[in-house]
C-alpha cells in the first residue's frame, strides 16, 4: 500500500491527469502519450502497455460516457468498428510474446521498436488529419443533418487495423482510426467524429487490456495512479471540448510523438534536439505556407473548418482548420 504514496506514484498521476484532458478534449493521445511516458518514468515496456490499457479501458469509458450525452456519436459506425477492432485487439499480447520468444529482454526490445514506430506512424496520421481540415476549409463543406452512408468493407479494415496496432503497442485508438474516419466520413462534424471515436475506443482497449492481463498481469502501484488522475482529467477534457481550440495541442503532440518515436528508436539525443529545434522554428513557418497555397491568412486562429447550412460562405472566416468542433449543428 505504501507504493501508492511514492514520488513515482505521484509522477504517474500527474501525467495521467494531462494525458487525460488530451483524451477527452481530442479523442486522441491516450496511449500514444500514455505509454512512452511509463516507460520514460521507469516502467518497463510490458508493464506499460499492460498497465495503460487497463487504465485507458476506465478513462475512455468516462470520455465516452460525456460524449454519449453532449456528442452525439454515430453508433452504427462505432459498432462495425467494434466488431472488427475487438477479436484483433486482444490478439495483440499474444503476438507480442510470439514475437519476443519468449525471453523477456528481447520482448521489451521488440515492443521498444515498435512503439518507437507507432509513435511516429501516429504524429504522420495528426499531420495528415490537420491537413486534411485544412483541406475542407477551402472546399467549404457544410455539415450535413443526416449520419452519412456507411462504408463498411473499408470500415471493417480500419477497426481490425486499429485494433491490431493497439493490441500490440496500446497506441492507435484514437489516432489511426479518427484519422481514417475523417478520410471515409469527411462530412461527419468533428465533434460526433470525436464522439464516435471513443464510444468504439472502450471495447477495443477493454479487449487489449484482458489479453494483456492474462499474459503480463498488472502493477498495482501503476494502475492505479493512472486511473485516478486520467479519469478526473478525461471528464474535465471531454466537457471542455465543445469550444477549446484543439489547433495548438495538436500540432504540439506532432512534436512530441516524433521526437518521442526517434527517442524510443535509439537516435542519439542531439540528433533529436536539433529535429526538435528545427520543427518547432519551422514548423509553424512551413504549415503557414502550406496554409498560404490554399488560399488561406498563413497565421489566423479564427476559422472554422465547416459552413453550417444556413450561412452563406463569406461568413465563414478564414482561419484556423481546427476550429470545426465550434460549429456543430446547434
Amino acid at each position: 500500500m505504501s507504493e501508492l504514496f511514492t514520488t513515482a506514484a505521484l509522477s504517474v498521476l500527474l501525467v495521467s491527469f494531462g494525458v487525460g484532458i488530451v483524451v477527452g478534449l481530442t479523442g486522441m493521445g491516450g496511449g500514444a502519450l500514455m505509454t512512452p511516458a511509463l516507460i520514460f518514468l521507469g516502467v518497463n515496456p510490458t508493464a506499460a502497455v499492460a498497465n495503460d490499457l487497463v487504465a485507458a479501458s476506465v478513462n475512455k469509458s468516462v470520455g465516452a460516457a460525456v460524449h454519449w450525452k453532449h456528442g452525439k456519436p454515430n453508433i452504427r459506425l462505432a459498432s462495425l468498428l467494434i466488431v472488427a477492432s475487438v477479436p484483433t485487439a486482444f490478439a495483440g499480447a499474444f503476438i507480442v510474446k510470439a514475437l519476443g520468444g519468449g525471453e523477456a529482454e528481447s520482448t521489451e526490445s521488440f515492443l521498444t521498436y515498435a512503439i518507437g514506430c507507432a509513435l511516429l506512424f501516429t504524429a504522420a496520421t495528426y499531420a495528415l488529419r490537420m491537413y486534411l481540415q485544412l483541406r475542407h476549409v477551402t472546399s467549404g463543406n457544410t455539415i450535413s443533418e443526416e449520419d452519412p452512408k456507411l462504408r463498411v468493407v473499408p470500415t471493417l479494415l480500419v477497426g481490425a487495423t486499429g485494433g491490431l496496432l493497439v493490441g500490440i503497442t496500446s497506441v492507435g485508438s484514437g489516432s489511426l482510426i479518427m484519422v481514417a474516419l475523417l478520410l471515409l466520413y469527411p462530412t461527419l462534424s468533428a465533434i460526433k467524429l470525436v464522439g464516435t471515436d471513443l464510444v468504439q475506443a472502450v471495447p477495443l482497449v477493454l479487449s487489449a487490456a484482458i489479453s494483456h492481463v492474462l499474459v503480463t498481469g498488472v502493477d498495482w502501484a501503476v494502475l492505479i495512479p493512472l486511473i485516478v488522475g486520467g479519469t478526473p482529467g478525461t471528464f474535465l477534457g471531454a466537457r471542455l471540448a465543445n469550444w477549446v481550440s484543439q489547433s495548438v495541442i495538436r500540432r504540439g503532440i506532432v512534436i512530441v510523438l516524433s521526437l518521442t518515436g526517434l527517442k524510443m528508436l535509439g537516435v542519439p539525443p542531439e540528433i533529436v534536439g536539433l529535429i526538435g529545434a528545427a520543427m518547432l522554428l519551422l514548423g509553424p513557418l512551413v504549415w503557414g505556407f502550406i496554409r498560404q497555397t490554399r488560399g488561406l491568412p498563413a497565421f489566423d486562429n479564427n476559422a472554422a473548418a465547416w459552413r453550417l447550412p444556413e450561412r452563406s460562405s463569406s461568413s465563414v472566416s478564414s482561419g484556423d482548420e481546427d476550429e470545426a468542433r465550434r460549429t456543430p449543428t446547434r
